[in-house]
């Protein structure tokens, strides 16, 4: 009880931006689940065929790709809360406008506006957060932000299949047409209005000017008296350690070029698969969304124990033989189950793997490193997207979909290898190295 006690404390202690932060994240993630549960289904209910969708899917990540870099650079000359607010607008204005179009180019069109939203809102986060808790905080912050995240999934699922079938009950539509789903879009919309509310309530942390025209940035790392360190942020960006920064994004493509052609259409797998409607497929997500958050708040202790990256190995590899079987059972209870192991594995690693990645920069390259991370992350779902077009128009659904899985699970093999032989062999040592100091210490002598 003291131990469970003491880890539950972990979690407590954060300022009250960061704070509000997490409340942001609570209801911006659930439109945001919302989007990646039903908006597949949404194109596919106004007709459009698999192909048509993949593209619209490549063109949201497109522009998030494009938006990355200027994203991360705005974030240093405007402050994280400008671009939290800006990145907010335009993906409310991106779901408000779905709700009304029917044009495939128009439709495309919000998808890329929703992508160069939610980019903003993804590289400002994470420096965001790192600027606003202290180096011991940094693994909690970061997990239970993610874990909100899951916990979105859950009930945006739940929340969602609700909405659309009252709405399909009282207005006498079917479940899963337009209609439907269009309620869902208006219920994404109204929670990104509240989240921007909250946005605008979060302390103002544009930097100031100095003579010599560097920008001056509040970088907020509190000592027990809580006072923020101001660091130089210099107009132009220089890597100091170009090889550092290549070890930390290219495991991240990899494993980018290998969701982008699955994850975006898992929906649609289990649905075509086994002709699931709209309500079994919310609650399925919602499922997997619950096992997520579970294994994100679990994660630091693993941390603790095995290390930082040695826990994101551990996890992401221990996720590829769920994969195998949500790729290629038969059975839909084992999908579901493994579906659920698979999504809170892997996720899992995903708040450690950025707060390692944050702690091993300087804080002026901080939101440059978040800006190629998001970056290369759309550029391998752009990649990634008309791969999966391609396959389904020339091999149809079930040899496409063996060629998907087959290639996420080589990829994620070899983006897991890279991080351990990159970062996981030396933090082992040091961590062994460590303990062999600490047994010889001064009780030890």
């Amino acid at each position: 009880m003291n131990a469970l006690a003491r880890y539950v404390g972990r979690f407590r202690g954060f300022g009250p931006d960061a704070r509000r932060f997490l409340v942001v994240s609570l209801v911006y993630g659930a439109a945001l689940s919302l989007f990646w549960i039903d908006f597949n289904l949404f194109l596919a209910s106004i007709g459009l065929v698999p192909a048509q969708i993949g593209l619209i899917v490549t063109a949201s990540s497109v522009a998030g790709a494009l938006a990355a870099i200027p994203a991360g650079l705005l974030a240093d000359r405007f402050g994280r809360r400008l671009m939290l607010i800006g990145g907010t607008v335009l993906v409310a204005f991106a779901c408000l406008g779905c709700v009304f179009a029917v044009e495939p180019l128009m439709l495309g069109g919000l998808a890329m506006l929703f992508g160069v939203g939610g980019q903003a809102i993804s590289i400002s986060s994470v420096p965001f957060m790192t600027e606003h808790s202290t180096p011991e905080q940094r693994n909690e912050l970061f997990s239970l932000q993610f874990a909100i995240g899951s916990f979105t999934n859950v009930a945006a699922a739940v929340l969602g299949g609700l909405v659309a079938g009252w709405v399909a009950q009282v207005g006498g539509y079917s479940p899963d047409g337009p209609v439907a789903y269009r309620a869902i879009l208006v219920l994404m919309f109204l929670l990104v209005l509240v989240a921007l509310v909250l946005l605008a309530g979060i302390s103002d942390d544009r930097p100031a000017r100095t003579r010599s025209g560097a920008a001056t940035i509040a970088v907020r790392e509190p000592s027990a008296e809580r006072r923020p360190v101001l660091g130089a942020v210099p107009r132009r960006h220089r890597i100091e350690d170009p090889g550092l920064f290549v070890r930390l994004l290219l495991p991240g493509f990899l494993t980018a070029l290998g969701a982008g052609q699955v994850i975006p259409f898992l929906n649609l797998f289990v649905q075509g698969k086994f002709g699931l409607d709209l309500s079994a497929i919310n609650a399925l997500f919602a499922v997997t969304g619950l096992g997520t958050m579970v294994a994100i708040l679990l994660q630091p202790a693993i941390a603790r124990r095995f290390g930082r990256m040695g826990s994101v190995v551990l996890v992401q590899g221990a996720s590829l033989p769920f994969l195998a079987v949500l790729g290629f059972s038969p059975v839909l209870w084992t999908v579901v189950i493994a579906m659920a192991v698979r999504n809170s594995l892997m996720n899992a690693a995903n708040p450690i793997l950025n707060a390692f990645a944050m702690d091993q920069v300087r804080a002026t390259e901080r939101a440059l490193l978040a800006s190629l991370m998001s970056f290369l992350w759309s550029v391998g779902w752009a990649i990634a997207g008309p791969w999966y077009s391609l396959l389904q128009a020339n091999l149809g659904f079930s040899l496409g979909y063996t060629v998907n899985f087959v290639t996420i699970l080589t990829l994620y093999t070899t983006a897991t290898m890279l991080y351990w032989l990159w970062f996981g062999r030396a933090e082992r040592a040091s961590r062994l190295a460590a303990l062999g100091e600490g047994a010889t210490g001064p009780a030890g002598a």
